[in-house]
């Protein structure tokens, strides 16, 4: 049984939510039930499958907010928050 696609919110509130530079804060739930992202009161939250293993989780977060932006994973830099829950993606 294929699993269901996530629901986003559209391309542009999730854009709305970066800064002037491109630089969006996201809360990361690595390891949840169901993948999602919702908007918060000025960060994303990003719930992934994906376990916090060996860069594992990191890599789901990208791959999902690019699926949400429609654009490709190359095009989004993680600056911060590597080992953390809170991390800092630049979108170029």
């Amino acid at each position: 049984m294929a699993r269901p696609k996530a629901d986003f919110p559209p391309a542009d509130a999730i854009r709305a939510l970066a800064d002037a530079e491109g630089r969006l804060a996201l809360r990361v739930t690595p390891g949840a039930r169901s993948e999602a992202i919702e908007l918060g009161e000025g960060v994303l939250q990003v719930k992934v499958r994906a376990k916090p293993d060996d860069g594992k989780a990191n890599r789901a977060v990208l791959e999902l907010l690019a699926d949400a932006l429609g654009i490709g994973v190359s095009r989004l830099d993680l600056l911060r928050g590597a080992t953390g829950r809170d991390k800092l993606v630049r979108i170029s």
